[in-house]
């Protein structure tokens, strides 16, 4: 296993894919770190589906304009049940969406530990996709990983980070 530290400031948003398939034992690692991510009171209120058949694939494009993602051959939807997630008694925030997505992030650093790259997409159309696939109804739906090798060097951006002093408060 890399440091820590290391794989997660080498992960980078993939934005160009080559395709390559993912052998089944990667896509349960996959899935499986994004279950062994923590969630409040480990009430565990998400739901991973995983696009693999080209059908299904061309339908979950239908609801993004993000295509640059089509030739990736799995993609992942991450989505979460808020009335089975854990909810702070003093202000009532439902902890759902932030449970999916340290679900999402758990996942994004296993898919780069095993040499593939990924992307966060947000920008999609869950009316569409609850038409489309109505299995994700009632879901928060969190976001899409789609998942392939590598043919994109990291953008510029990527190491740009704002200094500790503006991000940091020491009490």
């Amino acid at each position: 296993m890399k440091d820590f530290l290391e794989l997660a400031k080498a992960r980078y948003s993939v934005r160009g894919f080559d395709g390559r398939d993912i052998p089944d034992e990667d896509i349960g690692k996959i899935i499986e770190a994004g279950i062994a991510a923590p969630t409040a009171v480990n009430y565990q209120p998400i739901k991973i589906w995983v696009f693999r058949s080209e059908e299904a694939r061309k339908k979950l494009l239908s609801c993004t304009k993000m295509k640059f993602i089509e030739p990736a051959k799995v993609i992942f939807a991450i989505g979460a049940d808020p009335s089975t997630a854990w909810v702070r008694p003093f202000d009532s925030k439902n902890f759902a969406d932030v449970d999916a997505a340290i679900v999402i992030t758990h996942m994004m650093l296993e898919i780069h530990e095993l040499g593939y790259g990924s992307t966060w997409i947000g920008h999609f159309d869950v009316n569409a996709l609850a038409e489309l696939f109505p299995e994700t109804s009632g879901y928060n739906m969190i976001g899409l990983l789609p998942v392939s090798g590598i043919d994109m060097a990291p953008s510029e951006r990527h190491s740009k980070r704002k200094p500790v002093s503006e991000i940091v408060t020491e009490l």
